[in-house]
């Protein structure tokens, strides 16, 4: 494996690939008439960029531009790979192939697919980059994080033609939402120290939680609601359960918790596409 290929697995932090080739694969899978749908070359092509290069140019670009804060962040070099200087240059090199790779894409888009995959360019790039850096201003930090469902909008767009209903949009910010701010808290300390005001700074630890704890019943009201009040819906209640348990215990940390919730994620979501992949093949 050369330097740069080696480089581009490492930025694109895999533990988190299943947000945006989980939410592809999940939206494909609601928006499909067959299950036969997933034999399509296309949906192959798509399935393989959410996982990897889009992973790497969310990722790769937030390390670009996120040098000050890395610096005071404990999670780089430990959880997450932490960009040195003599890897910058690689790192350019590795965003323009992906750039690329993403702009040949749109060639064979319809115009509604271009729309959604564009905007979802536009999320990844000026959620780190200047000018906008959304990261940086509250309320914008959370919402720009719609990038992760673009993927999902894609997917039951490439799939059935259309958009997916409103409600189901809906319940993914609810959800992306409340992830981002969730994983905002423990960043509290450093983002302050490097003079970033996220939404969890302005509010602090106890009301991001309490926001967090508000989205996730709102996600969780509206999955049920979508599942028809369905048993298979009820796991979907972990998500508010995690900071309602953190505001309540003086014992769980949430910079330990965090690292879990990938994994609770991945589990969900499997649970969701096995459901409906068994709907659309009986």
């Amino acid at each position: 494996m050369n330097a740069p290929l080696a480089l581009a697995y490492s930025v694109s932090r895999p533990r988190f690939w299943i947000y945006t080739g989980g939410t592809y694969v999940l939206g494909y899978a609601l928006g499909m008439a067959s299950w036969t749908a997933f034999f399509l070359p296309a949906y192959t092509l798509y399935l393989i960029y959410f996982f990897f290069p889009a992973n790497v140019f969310i990722y790769g670009v937030n390390d670009r531009w996120d040098r000050e804060t890395d610096r005071l962040n404990r999670k780089k070099g430990e959880k997450e790979h932490y960009l040195v200087d003599a890897e910058r240059r690689d790192l350019g090199t590795v965003l323009l192939l992906v750039g690329g790779l993403s702009l040949l894409l749109l060639v064979s888009q319809t115009l509604e697919e271009k729309i959604v995959f564009l905007l979802f360019l536009f999320l990844s790039y000026f959620y780190s980059a200047p000018p906008l850096r959304f990261k940086e201003v509250p309320v914008l930090d959370f919402s720009s994080n719609m990038l992760y469902i673009m993927p999902g909008i894609f997917g039951y767009l490439l799939a059935a033609g259309t958009f997916p209903p409103t409600l189901l949009v809906a319940a993914g910010y609810l959800h992306i939402a409340a992830m981002h701010l969730f994983s905002a808290v423990p960043d509290i300390e450093c983002d302050r120290a490097a003079g970033i005001t996220t939404t969890a700074v302005y509010l602090g630890e106890r009301a991001s939680l309490l926001l967090c704890l508000l989205f996730w019943s709102g996600f969780a009201i509206l999955v049920m609601a979508l599942a028809g009040f369905s048993l298979l819906a009820l796991p979907v209640l972990l998500f508010p359960a995690v900071p309602l348990s953190l505001l309540l215990s003086r014992r769980m940390r949430i910079d330990a918790v965090y690292w879990y919730l990938p994994l609770v994620n991945t589990a969900l979501g499997g649970l969701a596409f096995t459901a409906v992949t068994l709907s659309k093949a009986i």
